[in-house]
Order: C-alpha cells, then sequence, then structure tokens
C-alpha cells in the first residue's frame, strides 16, 4: 500500500485498497488508527493528510475516476506556466458527470489522447489544451505571454494549438487563443513590452514588424524589413547596466555595418507621446524605403 501511494503522491482509492486485499472494515480500521486520512469520498492519503499542492491535486483526479486528468488553472500550475498554485478546490476535467464534493470538475467528451499527458506523476491536460482552457479566464496581455514563452522554448508547438483549435471550434476561448497564435506568424515576442509594441503599429498607421528575428548574429526586438530598420524595446531595469548599455552599443554597430539601422523606443515614450513616437518611426520608415 506505501508502495502504491508513493507512486500517487501518498494517495490510493478505495478501489485500489480493495485490491490490495483490505476489507471495507480493514480500512475504516486504519482511519481510526490514524494509518489512513480521508481527502475526498473513495480517496485516502497514506500516513498522514495531503499537505503541498501535488499531493492535493493527485487526490483530486483520482477522486474523479478514470479518464480524469489535471485542467484548467490547476495544470496551468502543475505545467509551470503559473508563478504559484491557486488555492483549492483544484480543477479536473473528466468524460463523465463525476463530481466528488471540493473539487472543480470540468466534464468534457471530446477529449484525445493528445489532449492528455502525465507530469510529475499526474495526469494533466496536455500543454496545448491547457492554454485553450485557460484562454477566457487570463488577461490577454498574460495569455499573449504564455504563448510566446511556450512557443519559444517549444514546451508548446505551433502543430499542437493549431490541432485543439481545429478540433474545438467553439470553445469559449479558441477565438481569443486563435488571434495570438495567428499573431505568432510574425514572429515570438520576447516581453510585455514587445507586446504592447505589436498592437501600437497598426494602430498609428506603421506596418506590422516581425518579432524576434536575427540580425548580424543578434537576436532583434521588432523589425520592418523593407525598411532595415530595428526598433528595440528598452526597459529601464534590463538595460542600465554597464555590461548591458555596452553590449546594445556594440550590437547597433555590429547590425548597422549588416545595413540595419536601430532605434530605441522605451514604454514612457509609447505611452506618454504615442503620436509623436509614431509620427518619427513614420518619418523614418518612409526615408528608408524611398519614400521621403
Amino acid at each position: 500500500m506505501a508502495a502504491l501511494a508513493a507512486r500517487q503522491h501518498g494517495n490510493v482509492t478505495v478501489g485500489q485498497l480493495h485490491a490490495a486485499g483490505l476489507t471495507k472494515e480493514a480500512i475504516l480500521h486504519r482511519v481510526r488508527a490514524g494509518r489512513l486520512f480521508r481527502e475526498h469520498t473513495g480517496v485516502y492519503s497514506v500516513g498522514r493528510p495531503a499537505k503541498t499542492a501535488l499531493e492535493r491535486a493527485s487526490a483530486a483526479v483520482l477522486a474523479c475516476g478514470k479518464g480524469a486528468a489535471l485542467s484548467h488553472r490547476s495544470a496551468l500550475c502543475l505545467w509551470g506556466f503559473a508563478e504559484r498554485w491557486h488555492a483549492p478546490p483544484y480543477d479536473v476535467i473528466a468524460t463523465t458527470d463525476r463530481r466528488p464534493k471540493g473539487i472543480n470538475v470540468h466534464v468534457c467528451r471530446g477529449l484525445t489522447r493528445t489532449d492528455l499527458r502525465t507530469h510529475h506523476g499526474i495526469r494533466v491536460t496536455s500543454p496545448a489544451r491547457t492554454i485553450l482552457d485557460n484562454a477566457a479566464a487570463l488577461p490577454q496581455d498574460r495569455l499573449r505571454r504564455i504563448v510566446n514563452d511556450k512557443l519559444r522554448t517549444r514546451e508548446v508547438s505551433p502543430a499542437a494549438l493549431a490541432d485543439v483549435l481545429a478540433r474545438f471550434p467553439l470553445h469559449r476561448g479558441t477565438k481569443l487563443l486563435r488571434a495570438i497564435v495567428d499573431d505568432s506568424a510574425d514572429g515570438l515576442t520576447d516581453s510585455e513590452f514587445e507586446d504592447e509594441f505589436r498592437p501600437f503599429c497598426p494602430r498609428h498607421g506603421l506596418p506590422v514588424p516581425e518579432f524576434g528575428l536575427y540580425i548580424a548574429g543578434h537576436r532583434t526586438d521588432a523589425v520592418f524589413k523593407d525598411a532595415k530598420l530595428i526598433v528595440e524595446c528598452d526597459g529601464w531595469t534590463f538595460h542600465k547596466t554597464r555590461e548591458r548599455f555596452e553590449r546594445d552599443r556594440d550590437r547597433d554597430a555590429d547590425t548597422l555595418a549588416a545595413g540595419y539601422a536601430t532605434v530605441r523606443i522605451t514604454k514612457r515614450r509609447i505611452r506618454g507621446a504615442p503620436e509623436r513616437e509614431a509620427a518619427r518611426l513614420r518619418k523614418i520608415v518612409r526615408q528608408r524605403t524611398g519614400g521621403g
């Protein structure tokens, strides 16, 4: 029993206890003796009550039966897409309408094997399905960062996102996620500032730049390729060190030697004087594309 529980973050089901030879009376005896602790209907922790997020998440999945998986906000936490675990109750997706008390159960009968994984020993929705399930609940800037970051680190693939969008066209997160996935075709952003600059451009009469291109061996924030113009989205915290100051100027010289000029913008400028900043960028783009 202890070996089985160790594989399930300290939890066992009543069915597993019966399969190990324990009768109902034997289970109740162990509960009274403080050797089993009830976590949910039909699920016990062994030796002590569940304490950690992983232990509680595992118990929630086991309580929802065969085929259930951690999902929504809880899956976001398990995959490390959120900074910290949220407080219980945890979210579990299931193919049958089984709703144990103390668990947020989401019933979905369209799941396939591609929608499910095992991570840290817990059955969970795939990264792509997890992002889709959270798309409507997350702030759009946070959703965009997750998509771009996970595509860049290859924790989720464009093909996987395209697959869940195609298979769940009526999901309430599909429209929101598709818009962000379509934007990523222009390149993956690397910061919230770059995310802010993307809509800034069409809103102020600028073409949409490409993001994350490598010029002269350097990764760039945004590039107007026709104008051979690089726009770097500079934040004070990241760029204020002497080492970064020197590195930025070295890379600007390298990209200029490759024919690309660099303009460095700040949040203060595009937020405080957006029209002025946009007018200057439009003028530079026109000049560098022969528009005068």
